[in-house]
């Protein structure tokens, strides 16, 4: 099977889907958690689950607003410490209209903003895998959050990397002379860890012709 193109045509409304799949998949975990599970540690370093959630929920209401900031751990974490004593009904309020109203303006803006939509998505696994749900990584949305993630990696630069999952071959990074293309045979979940940045287990996949920290996309 020949790998599909790391780039396609840009779909607006792609990351519009790809924040729907978590208004209607994430909020309804969420909604069943009892409180004191989002006092648990995340993959992010500090944050735990609820955290994350306060991240992902202002980072699209800045969008939505049109305050954004340059999104750096210092200024996250600012946005992060605001929503600490906030009830949780109040910050899972926050989050389903951020869901539900970013996608449109991430959409609009033609492609600078679209790994927002992508880091949300991301971060909903961040708190699946906290929680124990299934699919942590590879839940609804994984055929856009791989476009996303294609066009990410091209733009940062990635070394290319020709990617084996089961039934289905992904071109990704920026393929240019000089370089051969690096090789990736894993599951879709653990593909998505190793390229944002999580923790994989090394038997969960076989890497050639490029290191783990060179396929790190969001930084």
């Amino acid at each position: 099977m020949s790998a599909q193109p790391a780039a396609a045509i840009r779909d607006p409304q792609r990351p519009e889907r790809l924040l729907r799949a978590e208004h209607d998949g994430l909020l309804p975990i969420l909604r069943r958690t009892a409180e004191p599970a989002f006092d648990r540690p995340t993959a992010c370093p500090g944050w735990s689950v609820r955290d994350v959630l306060a991240h992902c929920s202002a980072a699209l209401i800045r969008v939505v607003t049109g305050r954004l900031h340059a999104f750096t751990p210092e200024l996250n974490e600012a946005d992060v410490a605001e929503r600490r004593g906030w009830p949780l009904p109040r910050l899972l309020a926050e989050l389903a209209e951020g869901y539900l109203t970013a996608g449109p303006v991430i959409g609009g803006a033609g492609g600078p903003l679209d790994p927002v939509g992508l880091g949300e998505w991301v971060h909903g696994g961040d708190v699946r895998a906290a929680l124990g749900e299934p699919l942590a990584y590879a839940s609804d949305g994984f055929d856009d959050a791989c476009v996303l993630l294609a066009e990410l990696t091209r733009r940062r630069g990635l070394p290319p990397v020709e990617v084996s999952l089961p039934g289905r071959t992904l071109a990704l990074g920026a393929a240019g002379p000089g370089r051969p293309a690096a090789t990736l045979r894993t599951s879709p979940g653990t593909m998505m860890k190793i390229f944002a940045g999580r923790a994989a287990e090394p038997g969960d996949y076989e890497l050639a012709g490029a290191t783990i920290e060179e396929l790190r996309a969001f930084s």
